[in-house]
Parts: structure tokens; sequence; C-alpha cells
């Protein structure tokens, strides 16, 4: 996939991360599910956002998206998801909310809410899709157009043919990043629990609301 890249962020910017587990219960009951790690941000004072898929939510995965796509300084908020516990120590402000206990903190104000809706809104932009993975990076290309035109009250025709443009402009290629959404590593701990402070596989299907 091919996107256009802006990174988030910066001094006395917030960013709300998350990851969440996009597909059916298996078997329609329980609580294991099949399908696609997502991993996103999103900049309270822009709406800027972005979405990935992700073949596991490791430190090493995460860290490398968020680095890429935020700018050192910022303000992230997150859950106790273990992947972002050395967040303070690479350039950014971490502030978290357990949501195991509750989804805004009563003492700091701190929540994710906002991400947390986001996962909504594009789970169901996909509920008329057939969900395999091959294609979730264009889906979630496609809710984020969507909803960057709503955002700026822009005509998507217009904005689809102006990036067409410039994407295919060989003059502006350095504004470009070639992005085929994999972010593997070998060690998928997708799978295992987390200490307690938050959910080990985040839900979002047409079943429930994550």
């Amino acid at each position: 996939m091919v996107v256009r890249k802006v990174k988030l962020g910066g001094c006395g910017r917030t960013v709300e991360i998350d990851e969440s587990k996009f597909g059916r219960r298996k078997h329609h009951r329980g609580h294991r599910v099949e399908g696609q790690w997502v991993f996103g941000g999103y900049e309270r004072e822009t709406g800027n956002c972005f979405m990935i898929p992700v073949e596991n939510r490791t430190a090493e995965t995460l860290l490398v998206i968020i680095k890429d796509w935020i700018k050192p300084g910022t303000t992230i908020i997150s859950d106790c998801w273990r992947a972002y516990n050395t967040l303070n120590n690479e350039g950014y402000q971490h502030l978290t909310v357990n949501h195991s206990l509750h989804f805004k903190d009563p003492e700091t104000g701190v929540h994710s809410n906002t991400i947390e809706s986001s996962w909504r809104h594009s789970k169901a932009s996909m509920s008329n899709y057939c969900r395999k993975k091959a294609f979730y990076a264009g889906y979630l290309a496609k809710f984020m157009f969507t909803k960057h035109c709503r955002s700026h009250k822009l005509d998507p025709t217009a904005e689809l043919f102006k990036h067409a443009g410039i994407l295919y402009d060989a003059n502006n290629k350095d504004n470009m990043i070639f992005n085929d959404g994999d972010y593997s590593d070998n060690d998928d701990d997708s799978d295992d629990d987390d200490d307690g402070n938050d959910d080990g596989e985040k839900y979002v299907g047409n079943d429930d609301d994550k």
C-alpha cells in the first residue's frame, strides 16, 4: 500500500495510541478471536490518525511504528499494555489509563476514548466487506480517507484526484512512503495475556464493540 505520511504530535500535542483485533469470535462464541491486529494513533488537536495492520503487539513491533509516526516530545496516552513501558525513555511523555479499572482515570482525567471510538467506526465501515487479512490495509486506508474528507469538509472525489496526482508525480516521491502494512516480528505474543492491567485480546467484531 502507498500512503501519504504525516507525522503526528510534537511538543504540546497529545496522541492516543491503542491496538485492537479486528475479526470474529471463533465459532461465534467465547473470547478467542480470529482476525487481524491493528495498531493506531489519534492526534487530539488535529484529528489526524494512522491505522496499520500488524502481526503482533510486541514492543519491538509497536515501538518501530510509534517512532515512525509520532514526533518526539509528544504526550502519548495509552492503556497499560506492557509494550509501551519504555515510552518515557524514548523521548515521549507517557500517560496511562488502566482499563481493567476504568475508562477515564478519576484522578488525572487521562483517557483514550477517542481512539477507542475510532475502532468502533472503522469496524462499522468494514461490515459489508469480506475481511481477508490481505485487504485490511486497503480497508483502513479507505476509512481514514473518508474520515479526513468528512472532518475537513472536503469533496472526496476532488480530494482523491488531487492526491492521485501527487502520488504519481515523480517530483514528489520524497513525500511518499511505500508501506505494505507488514510490521511483523517472528515472536508473536498476540495470544498472551499481559500483567492484568488490560485485556489480552481486544475484540473489534460484528457482535460487540471494543
